[in-house]
């Protein structure tokens, strides 16, 4: 931001600012580099970014392989396809923290059978898990992407999908940041980029930070009680609104004295921005949040009304709500952390928490359809990586599927993306990703495409990105017209 616009800002106050984000929005100013209107016509308002944290099972629920049944028990080098641990892929794309003879946590030759039935759904005939039949139940109108991979074969990945960078590596920022950053705001009494459920724990802070964009692009983490939304974010009873607004307008002259002797302070002028959105987020947030005012139907729609789906279906109602309210970017964790890392007793733990976010999910998907929704946002349901097709041998496993970052799936629907289809594949086990295979980077660089943004042109001075950073957009579940 330029010397004089800061000051501008600081001088005019809460008004000042708000009328600069408004303008911002609508394309009149710029308020500074990469806050812009759309490099190129957008299909997407905003983004429900859905993540499933541990690693659920590729093979037990979007990318099912009756090979695994057929060979169960044999070596792959039994089998009568190509062994995929020789395939040149594996090394091409297998990063691992430690030597590589001591952490062969991918090497395991026993094939491992499915542990879940599956059957072909909707006019698509797309095949689904058994344990997912509300999901199915929407399957037309979904982009199945099986030919997803990592390069963290830990659970670093859970960073990793979210910034694109592996953690040798300098961290980048987040999707949620990015999309922050191109856009600005649609809603100048909500935060643009809001996390439900996470981060995880402090050593994921990663997957919502912006980084070097600065800290006003952070994801901002939210509870769903709507008597304390915001930690610390509530009027004190004993103080007045109007007290509390010149205590804000004081605090705002100050920190703009100290901005005129250090204009490029990112963390002062984030402060600065923080205290006026708090206070009109303290009416703002409450509503928005308050579940009970939706209709009982609703409620049970995405399960709000059973022990094992509420947690899940709370926070995607709530992201619904908040996307209808004009949030860019509500990035939704709907499991505790690593509860997906099946180790052990994949089949009890897989169908456990596949019911837990089943009807949530898919609860969303029809109220997003009902309420005319479906053409403005856009869902990405996703994790970390996918479970390995080996049978886990590790202490003597014999009911596991270990990580598995060489091939997995994840799904989009909503605004600009083609429904009932498929794209990618993995190979006849489910363990490469067959070429051309989609890093996690070109997840973001289909999500800034949908919202109208070009990568490639949010480059910030003296940050030098990496090829893989911007990714490509995966055209093929586009709809026409969205290839440029």
């Amino acid at each position: 931001m330029i010397r004089r616009t800061f000051l501008a800002d600081v001088g005019l106050g809460f008004t000042g600012l708000a009328l600069g984000a408004m303008l911002q929005r609508d394309g009149i100013v710029r308020a500074e580099p990469g806050s812009a209107t759309p490099h190129h016509a957008p299909k997407a308002k905003s983004v429900i970014w859905i993540f499933l944290s541990g690693g659920y099972s590729h093979l037990e629920t979007f990318d099912p392989k009756p090979a695994l049944n057929h060979y169960a028990g044999l070596t792959f080098d039994r089998t009568p396809f190509a062994n995929p641990l020789d395939s040149p892929l594996h090394d091409r794309r297998s990063r691992s923290v430690v030597a590589a003879e001591i952490n062969q946590r991918d090497r395991y030759p026993i094939v491992y059978p499915m542990q879940v039935g599956w059957r072909k759904h909707g006019q698509s005939g797309i095949e689904i898990s058994d344990w997912l039949p509300h999901i199915a139940s929407c399957v037309d109108d979904l982009a199945i992407v099986r030919s997803m991979y990592t390069t963290d074969n830990d659970h670093a990945a859970e960073n990793q999908i979210h910034t694109g960078r592996h953690r040798l590596d300098e961290v980048q920022p987040s999707i949620g940041s990015w999309v922050h950053y191109g856009l600005g705001s649609l809603n100048d009494n909500l935060p643009q980029y809001l996390v439900l459920g996470g981060p995880t724990r402090s050593d994921t802070r990663a997957s919502i930070d912006a980084n070097y964009l600065g800290p006003r692009h952070n994801g901002i983490p939210l509870n769903l009680d709507p008597n304390n939304p915001l930690p610390n974010g509530r009027r004190d009873t004993s103080i007045l609104a109007d007290e509390q607004r010149n205590e804000f307008e004081l605090i705002n002259r100050l920190n703009g004295l100290a901005g005129v002797e250090y204009p490029e302070d990112a963390n002062l002028r984030a402060r600065i921005r923080t205290y006026e959105l708090a206070f009109r987020m303290q009416t703002s947030i409450p509503e928005a949040v308050a579940l009970s005012s939706e209709s009982a139907e609703t409620q049970r729609l995405y399960g709000l009304d059973q022990p094992n789906t509420r947690l899940a279906g709370e926070r995607l109602l709530a992201a619904r709500r908040f996307v209808e309210r004009g949030v860019r970017f509500v990035q939704v964790f709907p499991s505790p952390y690593g509860v997906w890392d099946s180790h052990r007793d994949l089949r009890g733990n897989h169908a456990r928490l596949c019911a837990t976010i089943d009807k949530p999910v898919a609860g969303l998907l029809k109220d997003l359809k009902r309420r005319g929704l479906f053409d403005d946002v856009l869902v990405v349901f996703c994790t970390e990586f996918g479970r390995t097709p080996g049978l886990e041998q590790r202490g003597g496993g014999r009911d596991g599927r270990d990580h598995h970052p060489h091939g997995f799936s994840v799904f989009f629907a909503g605004a600009g993306v083609k429904r009932g289809i498929v794209h990618g594949a993995t190979d006849e086990l489910g363990f490469h990703a067959l070429e051309p295979g989609h890093y996690v980077t070109d997840m973001h660089a289909t999500v800034l495409h949908l919202l109208g943004l070009d990568g490639r042109r949010l480059e910030v001075p003296g940050r030098r990105r990496l090829n893989v950073d911007f990714g490509e957009p995966i055209r093929e579940i586009m709809v026409s017209g969205l290839v440029s």
